[in-house]
């Protein structure tokens, strides 16, 4: 609290220090002031600076002397000290307080995200019963491993590791995410081409930035992501929604000329439907992009959890053209704190997304990136990934089970053969019922999130986006069980209608 400017005679920095402190009621009125003989000892100052300070502050009315009780913060301050008060904290709305114009980037920001922090971390507490997408189970992580691999790579950090790393990341890692891609998702690149990045949000900036000038057109698919629409549109991207049917995104509807500059698309698990593309509809995208001349981002973010058939290779290891940005990202796989994601980018993109990563961050961590990639190599995560794919497999068939048992045909189930969410449709339900029927479950302990704010154009049906992962078995049957009870009751009276928004943005980085 007492912090002095460093500007003028060493009373008057105490005085303002004083002041201020009254000003923004960090010292309340009535509150007893320190001694001057204390007061001086905690700044390191003469008594007597001090002394002069006090001196100006009594005459001037902000503190008071009670005889025989020390000095106080006066109770009755001058009147002229209201306007003071509101001018120190900024709350003036006079024509003298100078507002900055914002850059047409940050007014593009600041009208697409609604006044919200882009944020992953939810504003509102967890609920008892939390289905809310984009968290694994921490309990699932070997957190004892990666502290023990963490701190053998602190002990034996050399100092040429304490310098800033390369913005494209430690080589080490690179060379380990490629070996990974290769025999898990068919991926094909060298360390050389992949870039590691801050979550694959990061990746989504990196691209719009680079990329798209305003004006041009991306294509996304609707439904979609919208940190990956909020991206785009920043960046002055004109959006053109592509719909998606039960095999992903319909290419044939798309347009073909050569204003398209992007298109980004979730083919392994589509986010949120769930919908995997099959091989054909994956050759059409890699063709319509060849014929219009357009790059296109394919974010593989929890293709690592698929419970049912053949897994399908990565779009980015059918591609001969070098048109495909890979993005993925380690937040749920290990946790979201590392923020750790990679990007595997065509060759001719390699050095100009270098560059703008440097101009932004000068680099990842390099620590975190070298234990990672020990995690990798010596096989930890390849066990992990191992074990929390069998866990999940067991607590998604608890939800189908509960919804099944408790809801039964009142509910059609989509997205359910991978990934760590389902989305479930509840048939006969009004979508103007949602608010309402979140604000109940939420007083049961129940933590739901209706599919709505993934759309542009709202469904007509009302559907709810129900995560898994973060929940046990039976935690995710009692859940259910309550939301059931919920959904089962005759709609309330009408209340002021709510927006029905999650409080994070989905699927998360």
């Amino acid at each position: 609290m007492w912090t002095l400017d460093g500007e003028g005679p060493l009373y008057q920095q105490v005085y303002r220090a004083v002041r201020r402190a009254i000003l923004n009621t960090d010292l309340a009125p009535g509150t007893r002031v320190p001694s001057t003989r204390a007061f001086a000892s905690d700044l390191g100052v003469s008594r007597n600076t001090v002394i002069l300070a006090y001196d100006q502050l009594l005459s001037e009315g902000y503190i008071a002397t009670r005889e025989g009780s020390g000095t106080f913060v006066a109770t009755d301050l001058p009147e002229d000290l209201t306007e003071a008060i509101r001018s120190d904290r900024g709350d003036a709305q006079s024509d003298d307080i100078f507002t900055p114009r914002l850059s047409a980037y940050a007014r593009r920001f600041r009208n697409l995200t609604n006044g919200r922090q882009l944020s992953w971390q939810s504003h509102e507490p967890m609920h008892r019963f939390d289905f809310r997408y984009g968290r694994p189970n921490f309990f699932d992580f070997p957190h004892d491993t990666w502290c023990r691999v963490l701190g053998r790579r602190a002990r034996r950090a050399s100092i040429h590791q304490l310098d800033y790393g390369p913005p494209n990341g430690r080589e080490e890692l690179r060379s380990a995410i490629s070996e990974y891609l290769w025999r898990s998702r068919g991926v094909v690149c060298t360390p050389e081409q992949v870039i590691i990045v801050n979550g694959s949000q990061q990746a989504l900036d990196l691209a719009a930035r680079t990329l798209v000038d305003p004006g041009q057109r991306v294509v996304i698919e609707e439904p979609h992501y919208p940190g990956a629409r909020i991206a785009f549109e920043t960046a002055g991207a004109e959006i053109v929604a592509g719909n998606v049917d039960e095999e992903g995104l319909q290419v044939a509807t798309l347009p073909t000329d050569d204003s398209i500059r992007l298109a980004y698309v979730t083919p392994a698990h589509q986010f949120p439907t769930g919908a995997s593309m099959p091989i054909q509809r994956r050759v059409e995208v890699l063709a319509w992009a060849e014929k219009c001349g357009a790059l296109i981002f394919e974010d593989d973010y929890d293709s690592e959890f698929r419970y049912t058939g053949r897994p399908v290779e990565a779009l980015q290891g059918l591609d001969r053209a070098g048109r495909v940005i890979y993005a993925g990202t380690f937040s749920k796989l290990m946790f979201p704190a590392l923020r750790l994601g990679y990007m595997v980018l065509p060759a001719a993109l390699v050095q100009p997304m270098t560059a703008a990563k440097a101009a932004t961050d000068t680099g990842c961590p390099s620590l975190e990136q070298l234990a990672l990639a020990d995690f990798m190599k010596e096989g930890h995560f390849d066990r992990h990934l191992r074990r929390s794919r069998t866990r999940n497999a067991r607590r998604r068939e608890a939800l189908l089970s509960a919804l099944q048992e408790h809801l039964g045909d009142q509910v059609e189930i989509g997205g359910v053969n991978a990934g760590l969410h389902i989305l479930a449709w509840l048939r006969g339900f009004a979508t103007r019922r949602l608010p309402a029927l979140r604000r109940r479950a939420a007083e049961r302990g129940v933590g739901i999130y209706p599919v709505t704010p993934y759309y542009r154009q709202p469904p007509k049906k009302a559907g709810l986006l129900l995560g898994f992962a973060s929940l046990q078995e039976k935690e995710i049957q009692q859940g259910i069980a309550r939301l059931a009870e919920i959904i089962k009751q005759p709609p309330p009276n009408p209340k002021p209608a709510e927006s029905g928004k999650p409080s994070d943005l989905g699927q998360a980085d």
